[in-house]
């Protein structure tokens, strides 16, 4: 069963690039365990529902919520793994074309507004290439054509893989406490770290501080959490190491653009829609 999976896997990457000027496209209603580092000539759009996606890059490890989108330009070599099979991903993949707009040349996270997602669901039935001239084909043209113009913020959903040992047994620790308050002099002396050169390792290593990396980690989680729908907005902060709702609240927007009641009941606003979508089809 496992190798049948993962030769329709193969399949369908194989068949992506195969019509150089077609756009592809490939729904994943059932949400597949694990699709293999690969890369394409075309660039990517990849939408997730339901759960979350976590795409690896050969630098990075992005987090793609539900209800967002990440654009993978072309030739990026990337692995997809959903957290369960309650994911539904909607793949398009576009032929690069001459003097592109700056946006596609970039990896990026964003949210998908009403008009998007009404274009992705409108997507539904389609499958396999997409040719010039045909109505689908300039349909899935207007949604690439419309992104640079709706999607300004690039979401800081993604945390940089660490290359040296002794960080990764830190960031390994950080992931396994996430319900704890974690203070930096405490993590600096319990590693055999001055603070001064643990500061200096996370920023020539990951790029970022160790407060960068923690407040994301954290709210990556929370996201999870939300997700899942078993905890309350207070339980979800305390699992994450926040004893303050409105801390944990205000820390969630400046990363995410919205509040934690705001992201669960647009979830749910989605969850009404793809049931009416699949009632009307």
């Amino acid at each position: 069963m496992e190798a049948a999976h993962h030769k329709v896997d193969k399949y369908y990457i194989d068949k992506v690039d195969s019509d150089k000027k077609s756009i592809y496209c490939h729904h994943d209603l059932m949400g597949e365990l694990f699709i293999p580092t690969h890369k394409h000539e075309k660039a990517q759009l990849l939408y997730a529902e339901g759960d979350v996606v976590f795409v690896t890059t050969e630098t990075k490890t992005y987090f793609l919520p539900a209800r967002h989108f990440i654009w993978i330009p072309s030739g990026v070599s990337h692995s997809i793994h959903p957290k369960s099979d309650k994911v539904i991903m909607r793949n398009l993949y576009f032929p690069v074309e001459a003097k592109e707009n700056e946006f596609y040349q970039e990896e990026g996270i964003y949210p998908v507004n009403n008009l998007l997602l009404q274009m992705m669901l409108f997507t539904n039935r389609w499958n396999g290439d997409l040719t010039k001239g045909s109505p689908n084909f300039t349909i899935a043209s207007a949604i690439k054509a419309i992104l640079p113009q709706i999607c300004l913020v690039n979401l800081p959903l993604e945390l940089p893989l660490p290359k040296d040992e002794r960080l990764a047994k830190i960031l390994r620790y950080i992931e396994s406490n996430l319900g704890e308050t974690i203070l930096f002099e405490d993590i600096a002396k319990q590693f055999g770290f001055s603070e001064r050169s643990l500061y200096r390792l996370f920023q020539k290593d990951v790029g970022m501080s160790f407060m960068q990396y923690y407040t994301i980690r954290r709210v990556l989680k929370a996201i999870e959490l939300l997700l899942d729908e078993k905890l309350s907005i207070k339980e979800i902060a305390q699992e994450v190491g926040y004893s303050s709702v409105p801390t944990f609240s205000n820390t969630f927007y400046k990363i995410l653009g919205q509040r934690p009641s705001d992201y669960l009941n647009r979830e749910e606003i989605l969850k009404k829609r793809t049931r009416i979508e699949g009632v009307t089809h």
